[in-house]
This record gives C-alpha cells, structure tokens and sequence, in this order.
C-alpha cells in the first residue's frame, strides 16, 4: 500500500476578543486566514481520498473469492478427465469376449412367404466361422443369418444340431474371425463372477453386456424334449440372449445361455447355461460327425409312479428292433428301476447313467415286470433321435 504523508497544518490564531465602545470587535490575523482555510479543505480531501482508498483495500482483501480447494487439479475447463479410469474385470470381459459374440437371425417360410422366426445370439469358437449356439435359435429355419460385432452380415449354414442338448453349430464363409476360448467349467464356483454377454430383444440391442454371479452349479432341467445341465446364475439373461455366452472374469466361456425362468413364475435373477464342459464334447461330435452319437438301450417310454410311490422307473412303451435291449429280451410294459445299479426314477435319472457310457459298453438293468423283478446285460446301441 502506498504511503501517504501528511503536512503539519497548525491550528489557527485566533486574536483575544476584548471589548471597545460597548461593541465587540475581531481583529484579522494579518496574511494567516485565507491560508488556514486552504489548509483546512486540503486536510479534508486528503482524508477523504485516504478513507476511500483505505476502504477500497478492505473490500477487496476480504471480498475476494477463495480458492476452491476441492477443484480436481486433473479436470480440464469441461471437466473432462485427462486420464482414463483403470479397467475393471467387466470391462476386460466385455473386450475380450465381445467381438466373438454374434447375432442371429432365424427366418423360415410360411403362408405368406419368408417371415422371421426369431432371432437370439452364438459364439465363434473358430477363426474359420465355425458357432456355436442354442438348437431352438434355428429350429425349423430355412434361412439363417449372422451378423458380426464388426456390423457384416453373412448367411450360414447348418453343421449338425441336437435337440436333446439344445446345441447346434452353423457356419459362415469368413476368415480370421476373433474367437471366444472356452473355460472349464468343473473349477467354477458359486459366487464367482458372471458376465452374460448377448442380443436380447434382437440387433437393437446388440452386444448387450450384463453381470452379477453363478448361484449354483449342476442343475439338470428338462423343457421342450431338452435336457440340460446348466449353471445358474443371477445375471440377467433375456429373450434374444439365447446362444450367447457366460464368461468367468478370466474373460473364458464358462456357459451357453439357454434359459430364464421369468415373472409368470414370480421370479426373478433366475437364469441357467449349459456348462461348458458339457458343451464342449456335443460340439466335438457335430463337427466330427453332423451330429451327436449317443449310446442308449433302444427303447422308447416315460417316467412312470405307482399311486403308493412303491414303484418309480422308466415304462417301456417300445423296443427299437435290432438294439441292444431287444437282443437282451426287454418287453413293452417293463419298467426300468435300475441300470448300471443305479436306481432310474426317471427318464433323466436313465439319461445321466447312459451317459457315462460309450457306444458298446455292456451295463446291468433291472425291469418290474408282472409284479416282479428280472434282471438283464444290455449292450449299449448308438441312440437314434427318436430313441430314448
């Protein structure tokens, strides 16, 4: 702050009053008046100009605003960030596995032409445009396509299909496609992470990234002549997701996505897909083969109960001729109790054990037959489609 200095201005001289012919009289301090006076505005402007630079300070000093010390020193005038936040595992996940996860158009003919007949998602598991999907994704199609993470759009071919584990592989004519690697299944944990990764509702919304954790392990459904053995999980997983794939934050495919069981059930973050470890030799087989081959008995039936519950198996309505069960002497009306001493309360109780088995193996089986039981070797059959 400037420094003002100030000159001595003395007080005024007044003469003494002293009276003369009964009048009072003031006599002039000669040549000091006038100058006094001058001296007395010039105090009163210096002091005004004083005050009011004085004041100016105080405002200034005391109305100034504050830093504000809560300003990120990393954000630009627009607030935008100078440097990414780290990657967290979803969004590695999604990076990773994304580009391999394709759409899939279903579209078959009817009345009044070509219609679209659905739509859901796939995996590619080969550079070469081999995918991997659900079977009820292009079930009755006559026309299949697929489009890429990238926007092209290829039609596909059917490989082989099987109903029974609601899996198919179709292919496109491409080349050094981005692949998704397959995980193991069998070390996955309840509560891990799970990231679904799919088309719900169709190409709008598109490589549609949804995540929460695996809720429980080896369930065995059975819907629409499928039997599946599946994860379960919480994340959500909608129409249109189907075929997609379940991701450990490894950024590996852990499951297929298949199934949700949904409001009508008063449910919710209830959603299931095949293991991959059981997907992996269903695959094998349709690229090896066109299809998956299964041993089986060589009859077909249902599960049965008797009012009391006292029997429980699998009634035989029919022996393929030929199969194995047919050679071994097992009649329509028998029922199943046992096989490979394994009590079959049901048609997926028999399903699990044959599949233990190979194309050939001999296992032991027990019937119910006229209020007894008999006891049989079967040779084990290459199952048809229609076969059970």
């Amino acid at each position: 702050m400037d420094e003002f200095k100030f000159n001595e201005v003395k007080d005024v001289k007044w003469e003494s009053i002293t009276p003369e012919d009964g009048n009072i009289k003031f006599r002039k301090n000669r040549g000091g008046g006038s100058r006094n006076f001058l001296k007395a505005i010039a105090l009163i402007l210096v002091s005004a100009i004083t005050g009011g630079l004085s004041g100016a300070y105080v405002v200034k000093k005391y109305n100034t605003p504050k830093t504000n010390y809560y300003q990120n020193a990393n954000l630009t005038q627009n607030n935008t960030p100078t440097t990414e936040s780290p990657k967290n595992a979803i969004n590695k996940v999604s990076e990773t596995v994304g580009p391999a996860v394709v759409g899939i158009n279903n579209k078959g003919e009817s009345f009044w032409g070509t219609v679209e007949q659905g739509s859901g998602s796939g995996i590619i598991f080969d550079a070469n445009g081999y995918i991997v999907t659900n079977y009820h994704v292009i079930e009755g199609a006559t026309n299949v396509s697929v489009k890429l993470a990238s926007g092209n759009v290829f039609q596909a071919k059917l490989v082989g299909a099987d109903k029974r584990s609601d899996l198919a592989v179709i292919k496109i004519n491409a080349n050094n496609l981005p692949t998704a690697k397959f995980g193991d299944s069998s070390k996955v944990r309840v509560g891990d992470l799970a990231v679904a990764i799919g088309n719900p509702l169709g190409e709008e919304f598109a490589g549609t990234v949804t995540s929460g954790i695996i809720s429980a392990l080896n369930r065995t459904m059975q819907y629409d002549g499928a039997i599946y053995k599946v994860l379960q999980t919480d994340a959500a997983i909608n129409p249109g997701n189907s075929g997609g794939a379940l991701c450990n934050e490894n950024g590996e495919v852990i499951g297929i996505n298949s199934l949700k069981i949904g409001p009508e059930a008063k449910a919710e973050g209830m959603g299931f897909a095949i293991s991959i470890n059981e997907a992996k030799g269903i695959i094998d087989s349709i690229m090896n083969y066109g299809k998956v081959k299964r041993p089986g008995l060589g009859v077909k039936g249902q599960s049965v109960s008797s009012k009391d519950g006292s029997i429980k198996g699998f009634y035989v309505n029919e022996v393929i001729l030929g199969s194995g069960a047919a050679s071994a002497g097992i009649k329509p009306t028998d029922i199943i109790i046992e096989v490979d001493k394994t009590k079959i309360n049901s048609f997926e109780d028999l399903a699990e054990v044959l599949d233990k088995h190979k194309i050939g193996d001999s296992v032991s089986c027990k019937v119910w037959r006229n209020g007894s039981e008999k006891s049989f070797k079967i040779v084990l059959s290459e199952m048809k489609e229609t076969d059970k």
